[in-house]
């Protein structure tokens, strides 16, 4: 205890530490490549993208060290309390908040702004932890489920309502965190489906998709009888008749949604993604522009400060969400890989520790943090290389941002103060 409290750093795990210091720096040498140009080009440049975000990284470190300085059970006691103030944060954006790029995410302070749902996901991960600490607590209870089910998507709705649809996905990685606690598997499978079953309708329409369904559910009823005899009909005929109306209302409410609700920029993203529209000037031009650039890097890249369509400015917002295109340019197929080899480690790595603790609590709240991470992994990197619309993930302390990048370093600093607490009786 008295180590601990003399050094703050006593017990952090250090491999983690290794890994974000490598991806903040080498995220800062794309940041660089993507946004200097004739105006800005020296590196001390404040003025400059690149400029400003040394800065956010500079300021990470008394962060950090505010982070670690306090003690774990902090976090745990005043778990409930962190995440009230969050939703409290999230509500205020309506009435104060600063709209940039149609949504009012935003705080603005005058010399910087902050997005208040960077730094929310931390606390949904401390609120969730704190919720299913409780040794007694049974997910297979309805009633357990709600209470979680309710600190997952309070914030996300209201994230939703901004509008940034983009943000609000990324809480659907909580279903892991809840799954690896005793939540039933059927809420990803079902989720799984609902997602083929929407783009089936919006690919092949909706009388296809619909029959399509009613003879898979039926041949799989039939299936059912054949092994169970007629029990099964007798006990489970309302399940059948209610799986047949939920999946056509579901496919039906599909149609009605894509073609009535969406606005027309959201269906083109859908079909030129789903390849029923080429686009390549509009809708699609950013993902056009950024699968070009990263295969133009082939195996071993083009060199830093030589990829010529980094250079030229031609994928927007290059230094934002598109940054991993930078990479495949100047880096290639290599550096891409390296890249992803070192977040996949940093995954491993939580999940090991996390998998260690006695607590509850730091276990949760660490398979909340490495899910997070994995989402925003696979949804950026599978934006930039055409595979998911254009949604607004950074891709954790590569992109250029302050609020995210503080956002992340919170996230993980406090599961590396909480893994620390392990090593101590306290």
């Amino acid at each position: 205890m008295r180590q601990e409290q003399n050094n703050i750093f006593a017990g952090v795990d250090w491999i983690l530490i290794i890994l974000y210091m490598a991806l903040v720096g080498f995220g800062w040498v794309n940041i660089y490549a993507a946004s200097k140009d004739d105006n800005h080009y020296e590196i001390l440049d404040f003025s400059s993208k690149y400029g400003k975000q040394l800065i956010w990284i500079v300021l990470c470190i008394p962060l950090i060290i505010g982070v670690l300085f306090f003690n774990s059970k902090f976090y745990e006691k005043y778990a409930s309390i962190l995440y009230l103030v969050s939703i409290i944060l999230l509500i205020l954006l309506f009435p104060f908040g600063k709209e940039i790029n149609g949504a009012k995410s935003w705080f603005n302070f005058g010399f910087m702004s902050l997005q208040p749902s960077e730094f929310v996901k931390a606390c949904t991960a401390l609120g969730i932890a704190k919720l299913m600490s409780d040794r007694q607590y049974n997910l297979n209870l309805v009633k357990n489920q709600v209470k979680a089910f309710i600190i997952v998507f309070l914030p996300a709705f209201l994230i939703l309502l901004q509008p940034d649809a983009g943000s609000a996905l990324i809480y659907l990685s909580f279903f892991f965190v809840l799954n690896r606690e005793g939540l039933t598997l059927y809420y990803i499978i079902i989720g799984a489906a609902c997602i083929a079953l929407f783009i089936f309708t919006i690919l092949f329409g909706v009388k296809n998709v619909l029959l399509s369904s009613i003879l898979l559910i039926t041949l799989i009823v039939v299936y059912a009888i054949y092994k169970g005899g007629k029990r099964f009909i007798l006990f489970n005929w309302y399940k059948i008749l209610l799986l047949y109306i939920v999946t056509s209302l579901f496919i039906l409410g599909t149609d009605y949604t894509y073609n009535n609700i969406f606005k027309q920029h959201h269906r083109d993203r859908f079909e030129v993604l789903l390849g029923l529209k080429v686009d390549t000037k509009n809708i699609g031009y950013n993902s056009y522009q950024s699968k070009l650039t990263i295969s133009s890097g082939r195996v071993s890249g083009k060199g830093f400060l030589k990829g010529n369509l980094t250079q030229g400015d031609f994928v927007p917002e290059q230094h934002t969400d598109y940054i991993f295109s930078t990479v495949g340019e100047e880096w290639g197929f290599i550096g891409s890989s390296l890249v992803i080899i070192v977040f996949i480690t940093m995954l491993t790595r939580i999940i090991y520790l996390a998998e260690t603790h006695t607590n509850k609590f730091g276990r949760i709240y660490g398979y909340g943090l490495a899910s997070i991470l994995f989402i925003h992994l696979a949804v950026n990197i599978g934006m930039v290389i055409g595979l998911f619309p254009t949604v607004g993930i950074p891709l954790p302390f590569f992109s250029y941002g302050g609020s995210s990048l503080w956002g992340f370093t919170i996230l993980l600093f406090i599961f590396i103060r909480l893994d620390a607490h392990k090593n101590y009786d306290l």
